[in-house]
């Protein structure tokens, strides 16, 4: 298998493209602050992981900026510290404030010459017009939860992309889904037949942050460390012919 056999290049954002745990941190500093105990990133980040997943799961129909205030009211409760709304309703809009990996724009700009570029993100979008922003490049395709209905890992989420491909002029067999969580891309994507690439953004850390564990390690057709390193290696492979 070589990346130059794929049309199409489907993302995860928030992780892969966009710095999610820094923005996350950044964001949550004025409430871990009030914490009556020092609290670790790992730490902080696996109990957003789980609030966060609870309330995708529970109510997959709520709009990602209404989904992170019920995690910051979780978080605060969870960590003996009194918010307001307002506090809450700030954080669901922090995500427009996260950071790109200093590497997506330059490789996605780069990939655009070769790939179609969709999005498939838990995310509404308004939030990721945000996000795109900061990514400096047009994609082909952006499917939302807002749009699905559906929260990452479900099924739908995957389904929906494969329904609209054919608008693309793109088969399933030709995307590579490319992405850092494995609990919500891989495993799924897995088991949707689609060939995946890893972009291990913790790969010099512990655990898995902020995303849960998940139930099994999946099959890995690609790994690379970084957006850069993929870039790279696509490079390496139309120079070898």
């Amino acid at each position: 298998m070589r990346l130059t056999e794929f049309k199409a290049l489907s993302f995860d954002c928030y992780g892969t493209l966009i710095d999610w745990e820094s923005g996350m941190i950044e964001a949550l500093s004025g409430l871990t602050s009030r914490v009556g105990k020092e609290l670790s990133r790992n730490e902080i980040l696996q109990a957003h992981a789980r609030h966060e997943s609870e309330a995708q799961a529970q109510t997959p129909g709520k709009l990602y900026r209404d989904i992170l205030p019920i995690v910051y009211k979780r978080l605060a409760e969870q960590w003996g510290v009194s918010v307001t709304v307002e506090e809450c309703e700030e954080y669901g809009l922090s995500v427009r404030n996260w950071p790109a990996f200093v590497d997506s724009p330059g490789a996605l700009q780069y990939l655009k010459k070769f790939y179609k570029l969709i999005i498939l993100s838990n995310v509404d979008n308004r939030t990721f017009s945000h996000s795109n922003a900061r990514l400096e490049v047009e994609f082909d395709a952006i499917y939302s939860a807002e749009d699905i209905g559906a929260y990452k890992p479900s099924d739908k989420n995957f389904d929906y992309m494969k329904a609209h491909l054919a608008d693309l002029g793109i088969e399933p067999h030709e995307v590579l889904h490319t992405a850092e969580s494995l609990f919500h891309d891989h495993l799924p994507a897995n088991r949707h037949g689609l060939a995946t690439c890893w972009i291990y953004r913790r790969h010099a850390q512990e655990g898995y942050g902020a995303t849960m564990t998940p139930e099994s390690m999946p099959n890995i057709d690609f790994r690379f460390n970084s957006m850069a390193d993929l870039a790279k290696a696509h490079q390496e492979e139309l120079r070898n012919g």
